[in-house]
């Protein structure tokens, strides 16, 4: 390989970098913040796309279009979920509730393949020590899990203090 066929090489990357760029912003925001399953198979075709036009197996505008139609089925596949909840319940799949009034829901947990080691690791990672803590966890589309703690459970806010001393002055 000689210093042209370096320059040339250096030449598409940038291309191809400034092209994706583009299209990973106008996929907007949601696709870099909150990942989802279609997040990352796009993620995994573009990186694999790239590859080809970078090293001149093929042109540019072969390497530019898969790109291009790859960045279009994403957005499609968003307006689609956006406007028929249908459409986004089959390609996205649903939240799924596994803990309520701090049960474990034990169908729930079997149908995502959950353990009680690793509902028990996610619960940790949310400062939950105890179950019973736990008004409503629910597994998310992103794979995350979601908790609304019971009241006793939950940190005490400046407007309860505040609620706390209305309530007095109110019995006074």
């Amino acid at each position: 390989m000689d210093f042209t066929d370096l320059v040339y090489t250096a030449g598409r990357t940038v291309v191809i970098y400034v092209f994706v760029l583009i299209v990973v912003r106008l996929l907007g925001k949601r696709t870099v913040g909150d990942i989802t399953p279609f997040d990352l198979i796009v993620a995994f075709i573009l990186s694999e796309v790239v590859d080809e036009p970078i090293y001149g197996d093929v042109t540019l505008l072969q390497g530019l279009v898969p790109i291009a139609a790859v960045a279009v089925l994403h957005y499609l596949n968003s307006f689609l979920s956006y406007h028929w909840p249908a459409f986004e319940k089959l390609t996205g799949g649903e939240a799924l509730v596994l803990i309520r009034d701090g049960k474990k829901d034990k169908k729930a947990m079997a149908q995502e393949r959950i353990s009680d080691a690793e509902l028990e690791s996610m619960l940790r990672e949310s400062e939950i020590d105890k179950m019973d803590q736990v008004k409503l966890a629910t597994l998310e589309t992103n794979g995350k899990l979601s908790i609304l703690k019971t009241e006793e459970a939950r940190e005490l806010q400046k407007g309860d203090v505040n609620l706390a001393k209305l309530k007095e002055k109110v019995r006074a």
